[in-house]
């Protein structure tokens, strides 16, 4: 079934081709039979338009045969039908030529409306309204007819039967009509109106009495053309409406004029009133409150403005309105009162442009006003703690002497940092009332309160580590039962396990630091041990992990303290006499076990002088986790060639398969810093020299030779340990380390946030 969109669309084609052959056939020209085809060469197009237009549109191809031709014809008529004010939409030359028929369909429709229906009017209506009203006008005495519409008002045949009766009604006897036969009425009509009232019959019978829904344009079309035929017969009725409509003009020019004048006063009252506004508003000289006035200001602009914007432009229009219809009927000017005309609206109109510009540049002015104060007062207090913050620094490096006066000072050092504190607290202040007031730069300072409180918690570490060293200090002055490679060991494990650089060690801490060196206990004893140093020092800090080592070392006798033991008795000699043993009152037993024991060579004179140092190599089993291992030539080899050359960009070290030394394993030239970080293993354990090139803000790219110490996770505890306790002797070894970085999760080497904070802190 076809849809009513269908249906529609083919009424409008055969209605609007009939409309057009009356143009045609008048003019002596054949017939469409479809607007498809006839209209896609431009011929009858032009053809139509210079019937309508009443004028010729010069040479055309009359008999086109290429497409260009033809568009070169459908496009002058368009640009004709567009220069006589009609406005086409979305339908362009080969729209036509390619038979788009709802585009063409639209275009007639728009003629129809232009040649037709436009200079149709009844009582101030034109167009389709002025023709429904004069529809509606004309069938209002008949009780049986209610034109409503172009549609289903017109499918019973009585409106136009109706409209043929009120002009003509000795053609139709109203009266007599079968008002339920549709169809017959219908007919009635159309015969009629062609034969006696020359107007063609553009509709189908089917198209209003058996349609859905009677397509509007084929109705409205077709009825323009009673209106035209009729429009003759009431110019009598048009001479008895004239005086009507003449008193009734009066009447509206004079209610517009008051009406004017009324508005006119308002508005410049209103005008008036929101001046005298600024000129007395006082600013305050704080933020909040220029913000505030700036706010209202805005919604002033934004409302009220725009209102009053629109009354204007109604003012001006109501006069021009006044005006026309003064000048349309021959009528004297319209003067208003002194005060009153359009002169004077636009002059209050620009005073209060002139005043709202004061007033933006009044407030512009102190808001940048109070910007500038909020600038200094935060450089003033910027710069100033910046300057107290550097003397700290200064005093805080200047601090030497023994390690008690040392000691005593750093604590009046530390005793300044709340004072500080209370300072920052005021530059956050002054920064919070820059951020509120939009201060997004300064150039009094370079400093941000972010750079100080950086700066202040970096003084605060260093308060911290400076006091944590002066007491491990102390306490290792102190352990006169340690050798110096001892408690280098032991501190350098403190450091390690402290993480969080607190200068002591929580339990898991303390029992991940002590299995690295090779001690391990049961948790029941781990327990124990940890609660007795916290209640004899409070926590487990430098000197509480050392004497507890202290406590756990000193009943073992180490291969250092072995080999130094065998050197005092040899005098520092490699090599040790029987003479030697008796003097250093060694037990004789014992004596004669070192003799069967130790490797002997016979001197010049034939006595044997014992080799203590391979004996000591064979015989004791060096304890890996306690001692470390050695660092193999290879490595110091290839830091040189870092450092120096400027080949290598970073080189990976580990210990070697059979735990006996540290030795390079990976060199490489990339500076690619994630591929570095990929040469770190989760579950292995790694160090690495990285040659850390970065930018330094006004000096330009630096470099720095970093060492990385990797630890992970998931590496075995016996690799843990032997890894601690070997970095200090290859940190030892490789001489021009300017940074140490540690880290078990990749997150913890990040370059930005970790590692060039490290090297360059504050950049």
């Amino acid at each position: 079934m076809d849809s009513l969109e269908t249906l529609s669309r083919d009424t409008q084609e055969r209605t609007f081709c009939k409309w057009l052959n009356t143009k045609l056939e008048g003019n002596g020209y054949p017939p469409m039979n479809s607007l498809v085809k006839d209209l896609s060469d431009g011929v009858r197009l032009i053809q139509l338009m210079e019937i309508m237009g009443d004028t010729s549109l010069g040479r055309y191809n009359k008999n086109p045969r290429m497409r260009v031709q033809k568009a070169e014809n459908v496009n002058k008529a368009l640009e004709f039908i567009t220069s006589r004010g009609v406005k086409l939409t979305n339908i362009g030359p080969e729209d036509i030529i390619d038979g788009n028929l709802k585009l063409i369909l639209g275009m007639i429709w728009t003629l129809v409306l232009r040649f037709t229906i436009a200079d149709i009017s009844e009582e101030g209506l034109s167009a389709k309204e002025g023709l429904l009203l004069w529809c509606q006008r004309k069938t209002a005495p008949y009780k049986e007819v209610d034109v409503q519409d172009f549609s289903l008002s017109w499918s019973d045949g009585l409106a136009l039967c109706a409209l043929i009766h009120c002009h003509r009604p000795d053609l139709i006897d109203y009266d007599k009509l079968d008002k339920t036969d549709r169809h017959r009425n219908t007919q009635l009509a159309f015969d009629v109106a062609a034969e006696y009232l020359n107007i063609p019959r553009l509709l189908e019978v089917a198209d209003l009495c058996d349609s859905h829904r009677p397509d509007e344009r084929s109705v409205m079309t077709y009825v323009a053309s009673f209106f035209h035929a009729f429009s003759s017969m009431d110019q009598a009725e048009t001479v008895s409406r004239r005086i009507e409509k003449f008193a009734e003009l009066m009447q509206s020019i004079w209610v517009s004029r008051n009406d004017y004048e009324r508005r006119v006063r308002a508005f410049l009252s209103a005008l008036a009133d929101m001046q005298d506004h600024w000129a007395a508003v006082k600013f305050t000289g704080t933020y909040t409150d220029v913000k505030e006035q700036a706010a209202k200001f805005s919604t002033y602009k934004q409302t009220t403005k725009r209102t009053w914007v629109t009354e204007k432009q109604d003012i001006a229009t109501l006069f021009g309105n006044i005006q026309t219809k003064l000048k349309t009927y021959r009528l004297r000017e319209y003067v208003p009162h002194p005060g009153l005309e359009l002169i004077d609206v636009d002059d209050a109109w620009n005073g209060l442009l002139a005043s709202e510009a004061r007033r933006s540049r009044a407030i512009n002015a102190q808001i940048r006003d109070i910007q500038e104060t909020l600038r200094k007062k935060f450089a003033a207090l910027a710069d100033d703690f910046q300057k107290r913050l550097h003397a700290v620094s200064l005093e805080l490096s200047a601090v030497s002497g023994p390690l008690e006066d040392q000691q005593i000072l750093i604590n009046e050092i530390q005793k300044r940092i709340p004072t500080l504190s209370d300072a920052l607290a005021t530059v956050e202040s002054a920064e919070a009332e820059c951020t509120a007031a939009k201060v997004e730069e300064n150039d009094y300072t370079v400093f941000t309160c972010q750079d100080l409180e950086f700066e202040l918690e970096l003084v605060v570490q260093s308060i911290a580590k400076k006091i944590s060293f002066i007491d491990n200090q102390i306490v290792s002055r102190n352990m006169t039962n340690l050798t110096p490679a001892q408690i280098e060991q032991f501190e350098s494990t403190f450091r390690y396990f402290d993480r969080d650089e607190t200068n002591t060690l929580n339990e898991a801490e303390m029992a991940a630091a002590l299995a690295s060196l090779g001690i391990v206990y049961a948790d029941e004893d781990l327990d124990i041990i940890y609660d007795q140093l916290v209640q004899e020092y409070g926590a487990v800090t430098f000197e509480a992990f050392i004497n507890l080592l202290v406590d756990i070392t000193e009943d073992q006798t180490s291969p250092d303290q072995l080999r130094e033991a065998f050197q005092g008795a040899a005098g520092n000699k490699p090599f040790v006499t029987e003479l030697d043993l008796r003097l250093a009152h060694i037990p004789a037993s014992a004596i004669d076990y070192l003799r069967e024991q130790m490797p002997a060579a016979p001197n010049a004179v034939g006595e044997p002088e014992y080799d203590y140092e391979a004996w000591l190599d064979r015989a004791v089993q060096q304890d890996m986790s306690l001692s470390g291992i050695a660092v193999n030539p290879e490595c110091i080899a290839a830091f040189q060639e870092l450092k120096l050359g400027k080949k290598v960009k970073y080189i990976v070290f580990g210990v070697s398969q059979d735990d006996k030394e540290i030795v390079p394993i990976k060199r490489s030239t990339s500076s690619n810093y994630e591929e570095f970080l990929a040469d770190f293993p989760q579950d292995g354990c790694r160090w690495a020299i990285y040659d850390l090139e970065y930018e330094k803000s006004g000096e330009g790219t630096r470099n720095k030779i970093c060492m990385f110490s990797w630890a992970p996770d998931g590496a075995k505890i016996t690799a843990k340990m032997l890894f601690a306790s070997s970095t200090a002797a290859l940190k030892r070894s490789l001489i021009g380390i300017a940074a140490e970085v540690q880290g078990s999760d990749h997150s913890e080497l990040a370059f930005e946030a970790v590692v060039l904070d490290k090297v360059s802190p504050g950049n």
